[in-house]
């Protein structure tokens, strides 16, 4: 027992030791942290308030990823034409602002602001991002007005994704802020449209973090993830520790040279399609179909048979060889547009029954030979059930009634 009772009170001098201890918490300092002053040699007044503003320099001479910086100088006035369809009118790069935001939320709506809008701009000693940020609401209009105020120097925007989120989001807030929003003077690029035209046969997705990687050969270290980056704005409005957006910061610059780089890429596959160095066969398939939307029936062809000869896989494959067939029978060469077609129907494939009927089709009206054009029609209906192919085989079928009638009279 006095061993026990030796033991309990030990316990109890612990115990009121750390009563003592957290009887009378620590005072809070009574203005921000430390880290927080670091705002003040950035901070920008305008008519409508205060916000700040941070400058990056990416060098002329330095590369993001495999992309060399000094490229960016070399890209001809007349670039962004071909990838927008003529929308975009010749203008210097110097002229073309790459714009990304960062938001409290993910989802847009009124109630979303863009807490920090990063431009970036060639200059003749680099690329240069520059940030606008509001530490709390009450600086949106002040940061509202300075980028409006920035992009006043470019005839062009470049975005990822954009058109249905940035630009949206931002006029939505300038509406709000009774301002006028900048983007009815400005021509829009969103490169995700090209950048999906050009690599979703190959890659999985086409995020710009994931281009950055398989494309740039980029890779992140310490990112924080986009969908951490609300809750991260919210944790710095509440404690004012600047120190929480260091890595937003950086996520944010890192987007808009990527987006910079990428813009050159792509854009300069469309912008001269036979000079593009494709290394894999999707990326061909990709840059093909768009030459056949544009018209360019020729090296379309040229294109999908070098994707062909560099190796597809299989679903790929029989989808390219019938665009091929397709493209062949538009420019007028039936025979070669037959082979493909006669390849396609002896293989299982999801263009079997398009083929076949194709080839009945071929055989009838181009040949005049019905019986043929029955088989084939037959052998459609093996695989697949449909109206017009039964309605192809009766007429068909009364076709060939009908000729031998007559060979008997």
């Amino acid at each position: 027992m006095p061993e026990l009772q030796e033991q309990l009170a030990l316990v109890r001098r612990r115990i009121a030791t750390i009563d003592r201890k957290y009887a009378h918490p620590a005072p809070q300092p009574a203005t921000a942290p430390a880290d927080e002053a670091a705002w003040d040699s950035a901070a920008v007044d305008t008519p409508c308030g205060r916000h700040i503003e941070r400058e990056q320099l990416y060098g002329r001479l330095g590369r993001h990823g495999s992309y060399e910086i000094s490229r960016m100088e070399e890209l001809p006035e007349d670039l962004l034409g071909p990838i927008s369809a003529g929308a975009i009118p010749p203008s210097p790069a110097a002229r073309w602002a790459f714009l990304d935001t960062e938001t409290t939320g993910l989802s847009g709506g009124t109630g979303t602001c863009a807490f920090l809008a990063g431009v970036g701009r060639l200059t003749a000693d680099g690329f240069r991002v520059r940030q606008f940020f509001m530490r709390d609401f009450a600086d949106e209009p002040s940061l509202l007005w300075a980028l409006d105020r920035h992009l006043a120097d470019f005839d062009v925007v470049v975005t990822y994704n954009g058109i249905a989120f940035d630009q949206p989001l931002l006029e939505t807030r300038y509406r709000l802020a009774r301002q006028r929003p900048p983007f009815g003077r400005l021509a829009h690029l969103d490169l995700l449209f090209g950048a999906r035209r050009l690599w979703k046969l190959r890659l999985d997705n086409c995020r710009l973090v994931e281009l950055e990687n398989r494309i740039l050969g980029v890779e992140r270290y310490g990112d924080v993830p986009g969908a951490m980056i609300p809750q991260l704005y919210f944790d710095y409005v509440r404690t004012r520790r600047a120190r929480l957006l260091d890595a937003v910061f950086q996520h944010n610059a890192t987007d808009i040279i990527s987006l910079a780089c990428l813009t050159g890429i792509v854009s300069q596959v469309f912008h001269s399609p036979r000079e593009a160095r494709l290394a894999h066969g999707a990326e061909m398939v990709g840059l093909a179909r768009w030459l056949r939307q544009a018209g360019q029936w020729e090296s379309a062809l040229l294109l999908f048979r070098q994707a062909v000869d560099r190796g597809l896989p299989d679903h790929l494959l029989f989808r390219t060889l019938w665009d091929i067939s397709v493209v062949e029978r538009r420019l007028g060469r039936p025979a070669a547009a037959l082979a493909i077609l006669t390849d396609l129907a002896a293989s299982p494939n999801e263009h079997q029954v398009e083929a076949l009927e194709a080839l009945a089709k071929h055989y009838e009206h181009k040949e005049r030979n019905a019986a043929i054009a029955l088989e084939f029609t037959h052998a459609a209906l093996l695989l697949q059930d449909s109206t017009e192919l039964r309605h192809r085989r009766d007429r068909l079928g009364r076709l060939l009634q009908g000729s031998r009638g007559r060979r008997l009279l």
